[in-house]
């Protein structure tokens, strides 16, 4: 395997391997909330949320959710199909909570009528700013037709991980996705699915997510080492 560091992120280094198309994420113990500005290093994070994701992402290959992912090779170490990345977070809605009930002076927990898709530009120097389909044309980042595929993708991966999480006793409030394009043209779903880009609350209301540390509710590694565990007994 090839060291060479392709790009440092906030919760992940990517690496390029000897393999053509491959790439190696390592995942870190580094937590951030609000764009970085609260920001701290928790032992062990990084592999659980390495664990985490490979189960869901294995999951989701399994239902026939084309995913980059290939298989978790060590406990921080993942290999993905290189992408190209699509510079928007696409995020789904089941209940409202976080910057959506500030946005619109509701209360969080409110069951959605319909789950909600809405894009955020993905730009750490603008503060990903929330946007829509036109300005999505306008930036060319994708198409009528592309935009139309990452919405009805994302209802499916919801209607699949709702699910997953209902069998546990958690609730999947909102989560946050990302695209790209593989070497075939085809977009398919990259980055990560971990409790770092999702809500998920217990039967009582408790954030079993990075809320814990956004919000400082507890140890963030203790809420995720729970997640891990009760992932385990769904079928």
């Amino acid at each position: 395997m090839s060291n060479n560091l392709l790009y440092s992120g906030k919760a992940k280094d990517i690496f390029a391997t000897d393999v053509e198309g491959v790439i190696l994420a390592r995942y870190k113990d580094q937590a951030t909330a609000f764009n970085g500005v609260k920001k701290e290093q928790i032992a062990g994070k990084g592999v659980l949320n390495n664990k985490i994701s490979a189960f869901i992402f294995e999951k989701l290959n399994a239902a026939g959710v084309a995913t980059h992912f290939i298989e978790k090779i060590s406990d921080t170490d993942q290999l993905n199909k290189k992408v190209n990345i699509i510079p928007l977070e696409v995020v789904l809605r089941n209940y409202t909570a976080g910057s959506f009930s500030k946005r619109f002076g509701v209360e969080e927990g409110i069951r959605l009528d319909q789950p909600i898709v809405e894009f955020y530009y993905k730009n750490d120097d603008l503060d990903d700013p929330f946007i829509n389909d036109e300005h999505v044309k306008f930036l060319k980042i994708a198409s009528d037709e592309e935009i139309a595929f990452l919405k009805e993708e994302t209802r499916r991966i919801n209607e699949l991980l709702s699910d997953w999480f209902r069998q546990i006793g958690l609730r999947l409030i909102d989560f946050k996705l990302e695209f790209g394009f593989d070497q075939d043209g085809r977009i398919i779903l990259a980055d990560e699915f971990s409790p770092d880009n999702c809500r998920l609350w217990d039967a009582e209301g408790h954030h079993m997510d990075k809320d814990v540390f956004r919000r400082g509710l507890g140890e963030l590694t203790d809420v995720y080492q729970i997640v891990w565990e009760k992932l385990q007994a769904i079928k």
